[in-house]
């Protein structure tokens, strides 16, 4: 079985769960996705392909590759692990089917980006006095050392270009599945905007887990030790 696929994140609603509680979630189509290469050692891989693009974007090697495999241009190309290849050819189509309600997943996107933005917005700095002509409110202050070692250290938290870089977001647990309409739910957040390109693999730190099954409350017994000298005693009320 593959580990992931390409998708799309289409936006955020809510859904509610059988005892009625609000479930927030995030709705991303899965592919479809098509098989472009299976391979066998030295790691079980496959290779599909994501989202139909016209040839005359491709370069000469890119629209041979598709020519000589017999599939339709693809603009995205990626290789998953797997665990059995026996029921993947090239050419064919895999879709949400890949993923089951009780899932848990990483799903890794580019975040939305902000542009420059100042230290108080990207590294949440607390900022200076607001009042008695400080004329210091949200500037960086002073960042450099001073006689040693003179200059400024590397990875000093500054001002500069915000978001629109690659983010994982691990452990969501999926939902719900339509197969009909190729989505499935994930609860909790996944970084992008709407109609950004996502990658969905399964959870390789959590397994499966029903939905229906209940946390166990464990109820823990006091120790009359570490009780009051009143309740000891019995004392209290």
């Amino acid at each position: 079985m593959i580990r992931g696929l390409l998708g799309k994140k289409l936006g955020m609603t809510q859904i509610f769960d059988k005892d009625g509680n609000i479930i927030p979630v995030t709705v991303v189509e899965i592919g479809p996705c098509t098989v472009l290469d299976v391979k066998e050692a030295p790691k079980k891989k496959v290779t599909v392909g994501y989202e139909p693009v016209n040839e005359t974007k491709l370069n000469k090697p890119q629209s041979g590759y598709f020519k000589k495999i017999g599939v339709k241009p693809l603009k995205y190309i990626k290789e998953f692990n797997s665990t059995d290849n026996s029921n993947y050819k090239v050419g064919n189509e895999l879709k949400a089917d890949v993923f089951k309600a009780g899932d848990f997943v990483d799903i890794q996107g580019i975040t939305i980006g902000k542009g420059f933005q100042g230290g108080i917005k990207r590294w949440n700095w607390v900022g200076g006095p607001a009042t008695h002509g400080s004329m210091h409110h949200r500037r960086v202050g002073s960042i450099g050392a001073s006689s040693d070692p003179s200059r400024v250290l590397k990875g000093t938290n500054m001002p500069g270009h915000m978001g629109a870089r690659t983010s994982s977001i691990q452990n969501l647990r999926v939902i719900n599945v339509d197969l009909e309409n190729n989505f499935i739910l994930v609860n909790g957040p996944v970084p992008g905007h709407k109609n950004a390109n996502v990658t969905v693999l399964k959870s390789q730190k959590r397994a499966w887990k029903s939905l229906d099954e209940q946390k166990v409350v464990h109820e823990h017994k006091r120790n009359p030790m570490k009780q009051s000298k009143a309740k000891a005693a019995g004392k209290a009320k």
